[in-house]
């Protein structure tokens, strides 16, 4: 099989592709892999060290607010428009793949649509509960467009093909168990509650998890762990300002990025986070309680939406930015915890979710496809 993956800009449409990858290869040890990203995209550093061959394409996207500097810029990006195509095209009649897998981004309408436009088959992957732009175009002619949640099937048009596949979840996630990774982390039987905004942190978040921290000192009742990102160094200094003294509370836990995520996932009882779809798909995988605190700097405010497929089906709580602040924080975590049933049915909820063969599904897809074609 030689398969052709294309997406990028964001760990959230990269890391689903390279899992796919993952499980080709495993499957099929002489399947042939290529992903083409966005030119300076950090797919380009991100997928050769997976040991993946890597091309890529000059794109850029559309800038949405008004300005005279977006205005060059997206010009520029009218421009790359029509260069990525011939890129596109260039790159596919080399490799002459058997099948192509698009997982969202701008760099992937281009690959994709060039491929679709050649012959090759493609199947389109959505990790949001609100589509992109980019593959609500891509679905109308997709083999199969696999779907994350159900829900965004109803935003993309009628003749779009679509699967229920789930996000691919690291196995590490999966086989991360509590009762070992509390132990690990030196836990007591307080409830642990776990909080982040993203690798590169987010201000906001880290203004109302202060408060949360110097309110659960004051508590007692809990242990925390923080994460606060590579733009919140200054997050130990305001937790100095609000008295609380670190060295003196051992229970809380505060550092600039979690490496170990699978183990503090299985530990938490309560996460607090942003709500980007594979992180929403890692917290239904462990079956954890969670308050979501959607970015609202994203395309089509997707992490909203993303973030009410678990609130309408009770596995969450939402705290939009426009209401956040650290006493809105505490009063949700201190009503969350007064009933000792809400936590647990948020956790249950949240498992119910869970699709743990992502990989799997898509594989059979992959396979489908090309069966449907006589390979």
């Amino acid at each position: 099989m030689k398969i052709l993956f294309a997406g990028g800009g964001t760990a959230g449409h990269i890391n689903p592709a390279l899992a796919v990858a993952g499980t080709v290869c495993e499957r099929e040890p002489d399947a042939s892999v290529l992903y083409v990203g966005a030119k300076g995209g950090m797919e380009e550093r991100l997928v050769p060290k997976a040991g993946y061959e890597f091309k890529s394409v000059t794109i850029s996207g559309f800038q949405r607010k008004l300005s005279w500097a977006n205005v060059k810029k997206n010009v520029k990006t009218a421009v790359h428009l029509f260069t990525s195509t011939a890129e596109a095209k260039k790159i596919i009649q080399e490799f002459q793949p058997d099948v192509c897998v698009g997982t969202g981004g701008y760099v992937s309408g281009p690959v994709i649509r060039e491929a679709m436009k050649l012959g090759v088959p493609a199947l389109i992957h959505e990790q949001n509960a609100f589509p992109g732009v980019t593959n609500k175009a891509l679905s109308k002619k997709a083999a199969y467009t696999m779907l994350a949640v159900a829900d965004a099937q109803k935003y993309l048009p009628p003749e779009a093909r679509c699967v229920l596949t789930g996000n691919p979840v690291r196995p590490a996630v999966l086989r991360a168990s509590r009762e070992e990774a509390r132990k690990k982390l030196g836990l007591d039987s307080r409830p642990l509650i776990l909080s982040f905004g993203g690798s590169l942190g987010a201000r906001r978040v880290n203004e109302a998890a202060a408060d949360l921290l110097a309110w659960s000192i004051r508590q007692g009742r809990f242990q925390h762990i923080h994460a606060f990102g590579q733009w919140g160094r200054w997050f130990p200094g305001l937790l100095r300002e609000k008295g609380v003294d670190l060295a003196a509370h051992p229970e809380i836990d505060v550092r600039e990025y979690i490496d170990n995520m699978p183990e503090c996932l299985a530990a938490a009882d309560l996460v607090i986070c942003r709500a980007g779809a594979i992180t929403l798909s890692e917290l239904q995988a462990q079956g954890r309680a969670s308050i979501l605190i959607p970015s609202p700097n994203v395309a089509e405010n997707h992490q909203y939406h993303n973030a009410m497929a678990l609130v309408n089906r009770g596995a969450a709580r939402i705290l939009e930015e426009k209401d956040l602040s650290g006493g809105a924080l505490c009063a949700m975590v201190e009503e969350l915890f007064a009933d000792p049933a809400t936590i647990p049915a948020l956790s249950e909820n949240a498992k119910k979710m869970a699709i743990l063969d992502a990989n799997d599904r898509i594989y059979r897809l992959i396979r489908d496809v090309l069966a449907s074609r006589g390979k």
